[in-house]
């Protein structure tokens, strides 16, 4: 036995996998033991025992305390298979022991691999020496990966599952945008400017709330960058995904002002006893304030904790209007408790309803008899409002489309009665304007009949 290239290969299998050296020659000292106990055909496992010297690589081995004559080299071919055998398994591991060790440590933390394959939706990624996997659920929708791409992403969890150690990769975790700040924002990673909240939905859109605890520095200013450098290379690495950095602020109604943006807020009441913002902007910032399929909206909701509602001036001051004329049909209940109902944020009947008797027992003064007629009555006027809603969304909806049928047939230059020329397509699709003299009055009728202002 080469015992100097022995110990050689020990301090390399030590140093490429990580695993301390003195595990390994302690693997080596139990393999040994068990390949005499195969020669020998024993089941004590006291009778044998092995030393290894860790600088000289000498090998002692006893037999109940005694120095065995035979050297390991005669033990013959089935007792070397079962130490090769010991020795991989044991090396194995330790090499596992030391992968959970070592990732365990790395939760939470950005790591950066290489692609290697999809198995069943999942993306395998080797980092350092271990494979570790990215579900489906835990990758940016849309994003693919060629085997060799470089890879970042947020070490999410590690389990020892047994024969192997499972190493869990995020993309589209929320703390992933956070560690990617810390990176390209040395205000965050110093902590002169925390992270209060955020809200994701990965590949889309992203809000987070930031603060500075000095006054000298501007927290957004700093985590957007000069002409939004640093922003720039996180939206990069996030392939084009949108990211809103608000002001944050300790009070709820800036705070929820802050999120909605980049839509402007004319007003907004706050019912603590809901949980619920009534959000008023103005006709021309409602689909701002809602967004692209309400995600605006949803995100601002979930980065202030507030459930948020949008109202245009008229719906909200109809709903007002509706609460007041249904509570004070109540025999004692006068203006002053339904302007405290206001103040309260309880805007609309569906809020009283929501609210229930025991509030409004405790707030208004009034006797549990009267609470209940006032909640019986805004929830049988709730359910006219609803249909009413119903009623005019759906009457929406149609003359929507019936409107974007006209414009498609204007647009083609037709009409029931005939083609009709491009000026009277466009003044039609731009608004219905006044259809230049050239045409006859019966088109004129027809084409204003078709977009519905007949």
């Amino acid at each position: 036995m080469n015992k100097p290239e022995m110990m050689r290969i020990l301090d390399s299998i030590a140093r490429d996998r990580n695993i301390d050296k003195q595990l390994l020659i302690r693997d080596l000292e139990q393999a040994m033991v068990s390949a005499a106990r195969k020669y020998f055909s024993t089941l004590d496992t006291e009778e044998f025992t092995c030393t290894v010297d860790p600088l000289t690589g000498d090998m002692t081995l006893l037999r109940h305390g005694e120095p065995l004559d035979m050297p390991p080299e005669a033990f013959g071919r089935i007792a070397a298979q079962t130490f090769k055998q010991v020795m991989i398994q044991k090396f194995r591991d330790d090499e596992r022991s030391s992968i959970f060790e070592d990732f365990s440590k790395r939760i939470g933390e950005i790591a950066t691999g290489t692609a290697q394959r999809y198995e069943g939706g999942a993306l395998v990624v080797t980092i350092d020496r271990a494979e570790a996997f990215m579900p489906r659920s835990e990758q940016i929708p849309g994003e693919q990966f060629q085997a060799g791409d470089r890879v970042r992403c947020l070490i999410l969890d590690v389990r020892d599952a047994g024969s192997q150690v499972k190493i869990v990769l995020s993309r589209a975790h929320p703390d992933f945008i956070k560690r990617l700040f810390e990176v390209e924002v040395p205000e965050v990673a110093e902590r002169i400017i925390e992270i209060k909240a955020m809200a994701r939905e990965a590949g889309y859109r992203t809000k987070i709330a930031v603060s500075s605890i000095d006054s000298k520095v501007d927290a957004v200013g700093a985590c957007v960058g000069v002409r939004g450098s640093r922003i720039k290379n996180i939206v990069d690495e996030l392939n084009g995904e949108k990211i809103d950095i608000v002001r944050w602020n300790e009070s709820s109604q800036i705070l929820i002002q802050n999120a909605l943006k980049p839509a402007e807020v004319a007003e907004i009441s706050l019912c603590f006893e809901l949980g619920r913002a009534t959000v008023v902007v103005r006709e021309d910032q409602l689909s701002l304030a809602i967004g692209k399929r309400g995600q605006n909206v949803r995100l601002a909701a979930r980065l202030t904790g507030w459930d948020v509602d949008i109202l245009t001036p008229e719906e909200f001051t109809k709903g007002v209007e509706t609460m007041y004329a249904t509570i004070q049909e109540v025999e004692g209940v006068t203006e002053e408790m339904a302007d405290k109902l206001a103040a309260m944020g309880m805007v609309s009947v569906f809020d009283i309803e929501e609210v229930g008797a025991e509030v409004l027992v405790s707030e208004l003064g009034v006797t549990e008899d009267t609470a209940r007629t006032i909640v019986e009555k805004a929830s049988a006027k709730a359910k006219i409002v609803a249909e009413q809603q119903q009623k005019e969304k759906e009457e929406a909806e149609a003359k929507r489309k019936l409107e974007e049928e006209a414009a498609k047939r204007l647009l083609a230059g037709e009409t029931p009665a005939g083609p009709v020329d491009a000026e009277t397509a466009a003044a039609a699709i731009l608004g219905g304007g006044p259809v230049p003299p050239k045409t006859s009055e019966s088109d004129d009728a027809r084409a204003a009949d078709i977009l519905g202002q007949g």
